[in-house]
């Protein structure tokens, strides 16, 4: 990636939040990207509500955060700008982890630079609201599949229920983490939104059902608290594991 000149003028986010700390020197690069460099990029959302939306207005009606995030839906801002949602699901069980998370979202952008530019939009900022309310805390991850045909893959139609095993990593070893031919895997290109904290690596690993991901998660005891997560999903749409 490259930087203009003038990236100093660049406003990298519109919209305030208090559920995660923005790396400002990535989002710089994400408004700042070169259109010859340019491409589609996987935002890897890792969710965790407030029991009660927190909502500025006292007035408000007292809903779940995850009503609130449910009300924030942007598909509608996403298929304005080229967006896809390609991924979705309820997280079961948290087996590795300092914290705990709800929902599992991903979406795939034509451009990193129109992430950004979103979060200007004024029709965004107006559901923003809602998801400002609902959210404890969230990771999020700038990401590209090493399966390339991904980004060419149709927009996903809802399923059933889908079972999967989801591994977020700090590794130094990506090569023998992606050596896994069960796993469909992301290198993450950089953290946009966390605690602090950068992660490497995502991937996403089908199972037959519940228990088989679980059991699959609880045999994975190369993976450490503070820098690895590994979850059980429940997915209902999902555009990456299944073609």
């Amino acid at each position: 990636m490259t930087k203009n000149d003038n990236t100093e003028e660049h406003e990298v986010s519109a919209v305030k939040h208090k559920y995660g700390r923005i790396n400002k020197d990535y989002a710089m690069q994400l408004a700042t990207c070169a259109p010859e460099v340019d491409g589609p990029i996987y935002m890897v959302n890792l969710m965790k509500y407030f029991e009660i939306a927190q909502y500025d207005d006292p007035s408000a009606t007292a809903i779940s955060g995850r009503e609130a995030d449910d009300k924030y839906n942007p598909v509608s801002v996403l298929n304005k700008i080229g967006a896809n949602i390609v991924f979705v699901a309820d997280v079961l069980r948290n087996h590795v982890g300092d914290e705990d998370w709800d929902r599992i979202a991903i979406v795939r952008y034509a451009t990193r630079v129109s992430f950004i530019e979103m979060q200007s939009r004024k029709d965004f900022s107006e559901k923003h609201v809602h998801k400002a309310a609902g959210m404890l805390r969230t990771t999020l991850l700038a990401s590209r599949p090493l399966d390339e045909s991904l980004d060419n893959r149709d927009r996903p139609t809802p399923l059933e229920f889908r079972y999967l095993v989801m591994v977020v990593r700090q590794t130094d070893n990506r090569r023998e983490v992606f050596a896994n031919p069960d796993a469909v895997s992301f290198d993450v290109e950089g953290t946009v939104l966390s605690d602090g904290r950068f992660w490497d690596t995502v991937q996403l690993i089908p199972a037959i059902n519940e228990h088989e991901a679980d059991a699959l998660a609880q045999s994975m005891t190369d993976l450490v608290a503070g820098t690895s997560y590994a979850m059980t999903l429940r997915a209902t749409i999902d555009g990456l594991t299944t073609n």
